[in-house]
């Protein structure tokens, strides 16, 4: 019994790829339509976790500084970093001395050397405190803002409010193209499915005698149906393929030509690198979601 059962599930894999081969010029225009959805689907995918991974480093670079007036002592020093620590929202607190400060500056001005070693270390010494959620900083904010913290304090207070308006601009773009990719994979996802039900339409159509005869054969539905839904797992599996295919060329091409690791918020380089170290992960979705979109349109 399993034996004949197994006959029965090789011929309707066989008839299936033939029924794949004998149709190809009809194929073409199905898994071109499921090489588009599946296409938009990874690149949904790519984008949200690029965008995510851009949003946390640049959160990870936001931070409150506090400067401290020379004449401040270490033990006033010591018990505002202790306070600031107590916050609930506060993940970390350093403290830059003056030299560090002029070191810092120097670096990241070079140009600007000559001018400032002419004169006595103008940069104060300041407290960098990390948020743990910078979208929440007003418990700390109402805590630097106290008379008697404000009396230790050389300037007031810098809250990196760039860098937050870009994660704002982010957010908002990742959220838009989560929602457009999302838009764009269940039209196409639709179109790629009524092309199939309308070749399978033609195939039984053109193969109308033929499933006559093996109906008055004996043949069950499940052998008469089965034929073209491995015809059109096999339309998933191409069309995964190449859609598989032509990401990597682009990712690819990409990296190779473009000077910058950007191309507006989108990480290129990071993007690259997540596709690669996923490549296998990738590729079996791909194929997984090629094969169900074909079986269930045919179906």
């Amino acid at each position: 019994m399993n034996q004949r059962k197994l006959i029965t599930f090789w011929r309707i894999l066989k008839s299936g790829g033939q029924g794949f081969i004998r149709n190809a010029s009809l194929s073409v225009a199905a898994i071109a339509v499921m090489v588009i959805t599946l296409t938009i689907i990874l690149f949904s995918i790519i984008a949200n976790a690029t965008f995510a991974n851009t949003v946390t480093q640049i959160t990870d670079k936001i931070d409150i500084s506090v400067y401290l007036k020379d004449e401040i002592t270490k033990e006033q020093r010591d018990q505002l970093i202790a306070d600031l620590k107590g916050l609930e929202n506060v993940k970390s607190v350093a403290f830059v001395s003056k030299e560090q400060a002029v070191k810092n500056f120097t670096e990241s001005n070079p140009d600007q050397l000559s001018a400032l070693v002419q004169v006595e270390n103008p940069l104060p010494a300041s407290l960098t405190v990390k948020p743990r959620d910078p979208y929440k900083i007003e418990e700390i904010r109402s805590f630097i803002e106290k008379d008697d913290i404000k009396a230790l304090q050389s300037a007031p207070t810098s809250y990196s409010g760039e860098r937050k308006a870009a994660i704002d601009k982010i957010t908002a773009a990742t959220a838009f193209f989560e929602k457009a990719g999302i838009a764009g994979v269940i039209i196409f996802m639709i179109v790629s499915m009524l092309i199939i039900f309308n070749t399978i339409r033609m195939t039984i159509f053109n193969r109308r005698d033929e499933l006559q005869i093996m109906r008055l054969l004996g043949a069950s539905t499940a052998f008469i149906r089965g034929p073209f839904i491995v015809e059109t797992i096999i339309y998933g599996v191409v069309a995964a393929f190449v859609s598989v295919l032509f990401c990597s060329i682009l990712f690819q091409v990409a990296s190779n030509t473009l000077e910058a690791s950007t191309v507006g918020i989108l990480d290129v380089s990071y993007a690259s690198n997540y596709f690669e170290k996923r490549f296998w992960l990738i590729l079996t979705l791909q194929l997984l979601i090629g094969m169900l979109i074909g079986a269930v349109s045919s179906y």
